[in-house]
This record gives structure tokens, C-alpha cells and sequence, in this order.
């Protein structure tokens, strides 16, 4: 019985910790842009080609 409670208790403790770290994440901007990233890859192999072509 005890190792039920245990465990309930540890689940409990585990998922206050996930959303305390969810939390930070939001409120660090994580989360603020997160589409941008395979724009900025697609746009800076553009720039590569054109300073490899100028060569």
C-alpha cells in the first residue's frame, strides 16, 4: 500500500516539475518564434550561393 502512495507521489512531483519547466520556457521566450527557424536556414543558404557565385 505504501509503495502506492509512493508512487503517486512521486508522479505528482514529476508533473509539478514538467510544468514548472514549461512554465520557464514560455516566460523565457522560448516558445515566442517558432516558426522563423527553417525560414532563417532557407534564407541564409540563399546568401551562401550568392557570395559563392560573386567569387
Amino acid at each position: 500500500m505504501w509503495s502506492i502512495f509512493l508512487l503517486i507521489f512521486l508522479t505528482l512531483c514529476a508533473g509539478v516539475a514538467a510544468w514548472l519547466l514549461f512554465l520557464w520556457a514560455v516566460k523565457s521566450g522560448q516558445y515566442d518564434d517558432v516558426e522563423g527557424p527553417k525560414y532563417r536556414m532557407l534564407d541564409e543558404d540563399e546568401k551562401e550561393d550568392k557570395i559563392e557565385s560573386s567569387e
